[in-house]
């Protein structure tokens, strides 16, 4: 591998101004976890030094080891040059407060839901009242278990059609301690809990229609295809889960599902469908709420 050519820095902080530098010239995408080169080079420089984030600006000054930061430009370059996401050089990604283990069998955990699992879906649902949540799409784990931390007498189950992201999610469920209360299952949408009924049904479901996944930046070529598209207008998974959620959700149950860019499209596909669309604080859109009451016509 090619290595950047620099003046070796001496601690934590100028480590950091360089790798932004280098990130910034490079022209790299951020978004998968990150969304500017400054946090992005941070994260790098802290996992690379074995620093944990905790520490914040108190680390900035510590010396650099040469052989630390020989492992930043190390991954600094592969960051660059073969524009992998940062998340699958580290095998690591934070959401919603957890530190996951992430690789390229599932996509990097970034979904706005993040912070509406943080607030426990207020003021839609009634968090004494969350006994059982469905995780669609579920990849990684990030929003069952998100979920399982923000309702600690709730039982999740995380479903995926995806074997290897399942394999994924098995580990952060390990990891994480909750096998009692988190239930991995393979599963097309609702077909391996056809039985079950649920306070709050949630996704992050492929929603990427033809042309914008053509038309994306090369760090989305890592993660898997299954997990982005959707078809030619990105709603092929939404359907589904809109068809069939209803018979699924007890009647003063949610459902949530992300659909990023295909917001428009889905509006248009169903007018009458009364989507509510939080504000996040914290960026991101295109995630609505719909009440079970709302999905009689589907």
């Amino acid at each position: 591998m090619r290595r950047l050519s620099h003046t070796a820095p001496d601690t934590v902080g100028a480590a950091i101004d360089r790798c932004a530098r280098a990130l910034r010239a490079a022209g790299v995408h951020f978004g998968h976890g990150t969304d500017n080169a400054r946090d992005e080079a941070a994260e790098l420089v802290f996992f690379a030094a074995g620093i944990g984030h905790a520490q914040g600006s108190a680390a900035y000054g510590k010396p650099l080891t040469a052989a630390r930061r020989a492992r930043i430009d190390a991954l600094l370059g592969d960051r660059i040059e073969r524009c992998v996401p940062l998340a699958y050089l580290t095998h690591r990604a934070f959401f919603a407060g957890l530190q996951l283990y992430v690789d390229e069998r599932v996509l990097v955990p970034r979904s706005p839901i993040a912070e509406l699992v943080m607030n426990r879906f207020a003021p839609w649902a009634k968090e004494r009242g969350v006994r059982r949540i469905l995780d669609i799409g579920t990849g990684s784990g990030a929003i069952a278990l998100a979920s399982a931390a923000a309702f600690p007498r709730a039982r999740i189950d995380a479903v995926d059609i995806s074997a290897d992201a399942l394999a994924v999610c098995r580990r952060n469920v390990r990891r994480l301690g909750l096998t009692r209360r988190v239930r991995v299952l393979k599963s097309d949408h609702f077909a391996a809990v056809a039985r079950c009924r649920y306070d709050i049904i949630v996704s992050n479901p492929p929603y990427v229609g033809r042309a914008e996944l053509s038309a994306l930046p090369r760090e989305y070529r890592h993660e898997p295809r299954i997990g982005l598209a959707a078809g030619r207008d990105g709603l092929a998974s939404v359907r589904a889960i809109l068809a069939a959620a209803r018979r699924h959700l007890v009647d003063e149950g949610i459902l949530v599902v992300e659909v990023g860019n295909s917001e428009d499209a889905l509006v248009r596909a169903f007018p009458r469908m009364p989507f509510i669309w939080p504000d996040i604080a914290m960026g991101g859109g295109g995630v609505f709420v719909l009440r079970a009451a709302d999905l009689e016509p589907v």
